[in-house]
C-alpha cells in the first residue's frame, strides 16, 4: 500500500509544477493585452441591454411654439410622461389603427391620428410621429413654415391690421389685438388642412382616372375595360370610407361642445396657472403674476382676470367655425366621390342594358331559327314518307318529281312566313 501511494504522489506533485509554471507564463501575457478587450465582454453585454431598453423606442419630431425643431427617439414611458396621456393612445397612434382617423381631447394633450398624421399636441409643443415618412415629409414642411410665419416674436411685430391675413381667426372679434387662434388650433388646423387637401387631390386624380375609362367601357365592353372599372370601383370604395372617417370624427367634436371645450390646452393652462397664483397669495390681497405667465397670457387673453377665463369656458365658437370649414371641405370632397360612384353606376346600367340588348338580338335569332327548323322538318317529313318502297300510282306519273319537290318546299316556305307572322304578331320578335 505504501509503495503505491508513493508512485501516486510523484505524477501528481509534477502536474501541479507544470500547472503553476503554465499560469506564472501566461500572467505577463494577460497583463500586456488592452484593457478594451478585458472588458469587451461586459460592454457587449451593456450595449445589448442598452438595445433591449430603446426597442420599443420610436423616433418623433418636436416642434415648439416658434416653429424650431428637432427629432429625437422616445420610448412609451417618455411620451406619457411628457404629454400626459394615458398609453392606450400610444397604442392607437400604432401601426395597428393606421387606417383609422380619431381626435382625442386629454387633460395636457390632443392625440392626433388623422391618415397618416399621428400627432401629439400640447399646448406649447407638438410632437410628430415617424417624420422621415414620405406622405409625412410634406406635412412636417408645411406645419414648420406655418409655425415660423405665425411665431409669437412675429406677429407682435406686424400691424394690427395686418395680422389676421397670416394670424387666422381672433378669439374676441371686439378686441382682435394679442388675441389670435393658441398654439394647439394652429398645429390642428395645419393637420386639417393638410388632410383635405391630400383626400381631395385624391379624388380628383380618381376622376381624371375614371372618367375616360368609362367612356371607354361604354363603347367597347372588353375585358380589359372591365377589368380597370373593377379596380377603379375598389380605390374609390377605399378612398369613400377615409373621406368618411375623417368627416364623422370632425362632426362628433361639433356636435359634442364639451369635447371642444376639453380640446383648450392654452385655455386650460393659463387657468391652472391663474389658480396656483391665486392659492399661493391667498393670504394677500392682490395677486401676484409670475412673469412667464404674464407674458403667456398676453398672447391669449390680454390682460384677463382669471373670473373672466372662467366665465368663457363654454366660449366654443372659433374652434367651431374652425372644424365647420375643413366640415364643409370634406363634405365637397365626399360628394364628389358619391358623384364618381354615381357616374359609375350609370355606366354599369347602360353597360348592362347593352348586353340585355344583344341577349334580346340572340334570343330572337334563336326563335327565327328554330322556325325555319320547324318548316324544314315538315319538308323533311313529306319526302321520307314518299321515300318508303311501298306501291303508289303516283309513281307512275311523268315528272311528278320535279312538281312534287317544288310544291314541298314552297309548303315548308309558307309555313315558316305563317309562324313568322305569328310570332310577330305577338311581338315575340321586334319589327
Amino acid at each position: 500500500m505504501g509503495k503505491r501511494a508513493g508512485k501516486r504522489s510523484i505524477p501528481s506533485f509534477l502536474s501541479k509544477k507544470s500547472r503553476s509554471v503554465r499560469r506564472t507564463e501566461l500572467q505577463p501575457m494577460l497583463a500586456s493585452l488592452p484593457l478594451s478587450m478585458s472588458v469587451e465582454a461586459p460592454a457587449a453585454q451593456a450595449v445589448a441591454k442598452g438595445a433591449k431598453k430603446k426597442a420599443g423606442s420610436r423616433l418623433w419630431m418636436r416642434f415648439d411654439c416658434t416653429g424650431q425643431s428637432e427629432v429625437t427617439e422616445y420610448d412609451k414611458s417618455a411620451i406619457i410622461q411628457r404629454a400626459s396621456i394615458p398609453a392606450r393612445d400610444l397604442r392607437i397612434l400604432g401601426p395597428i389603427f393606421s387606417q383609422s382617423s380619431n381626435i382625442f381631447a386629454r387633460e395636457k394633450a390632443i392625440v392626433v391620428n388623422l391618415e397618416f398624421i399621428k400627432a401629439i399636441i400640447t399646448a406649447e409643443e407638438v410632437l410628430v410621429l415617424d417624420p422621415t415618412c414620405q406622405e409625412v415629409l410634406a406635412f412636417v414642411e408645411q406645419l414648420r413654415q406655418h409655425l415660423l410665419l405665425n411665431s409669437p416674436s412675429k406677429v407682435n411685430d406686424l400691424p394690427l391690421k395686418t395680422r389676421s391675413s397670416i394670424g387666422g381667426q381672433c378669439f374676441n372679434t371686439e378686441n382682435c389685438e394679442g388675441e389670435f387662434l393658441p398654439f394647439e388650433f394652429k398645429v390642428l388646423e395645419v393637420a386639417l388642412e393638410f388632410v383635405c387637401t391630400y383626400l381631395d387631390n385624391s379624388v380628383t386624380d380618381l376622376e381624371r382616372t375614371a372618367y375616360p375609362v368609362l367612356d371607354e367601357l361604354t363603347m367597347n365592353v372588353s375585358t380589359k375595360n372591365l377589368e380597370l372599372v373593377r379596380s377603379i370601383k375598389s380605390n374609390l370604395t377605399r378612398l369613400l370610407a377615409r373621406v368618411q372617417k375623417v368627416r364623422d370624427e370632425i362632426e362628433h367634436l361639433l356636435d359634442d361642445n364639451e369635447d371642444m371645450q376639453q380640446l383648450y390646452l392654452t385655455r386650460k393652462l393659463i387657468q391652472n396657472q391663474y389658480l396656483e397664483a391665486f392659492m399661493a397669495s391667498a393670504t394677500s390681497n392682490s395677486i401676484v403674476v409670475s412673469p412667464n405667465l404674464a407674458r403667456r397670457s398676453s398672447n391669449i387673453r390680454g390682460s384677463a382676470s382669471f373670473a373672466s377665463l372662467h366665465s368663457d369656458d363654454n366660449n366654443v365658437e372659433d374652434l367651431e367655425m374652425l372644424l365647420e370649414a375643413y366640415f364643409m371641405q370634406l363634405e365637397g370632397t365626399r360628394n364628389k366621390v358619391l358623384s364618381v360612384r354615381e357616374y359609375i353606376d350609370d355606366t354599369e346600367d347602360y353597360v348592362n342594358i347593352q348586353l340585355d340588348s344583344h341577349r334580346n338580338e340572340l334570343i330572337q335569332l334563336q326563335l327565327v331559327l328554330g322556325i325555319a327548323s320547324f318548316a324544314i322538318a315538315i319538308d323533311t317529313l313529306i319526302a321520307g314518307a314518299f321515300a318508303m318502297n311501298i306501291p303508289c300510282q303516283l309513281y307512275n306519273i311523268n315528272h311528278i318529281f320535279t312538281f312534287f319537290v317544288v310544291g314541298t318546299a314552297a309548303g315548308s316556305f309558307l309555313i315558316f312566313l305563317v309562324v313568322l307572322a305569328y310570332a310577330r304578331w305577338k311581338k315575340l320578335i321586334g319589327s
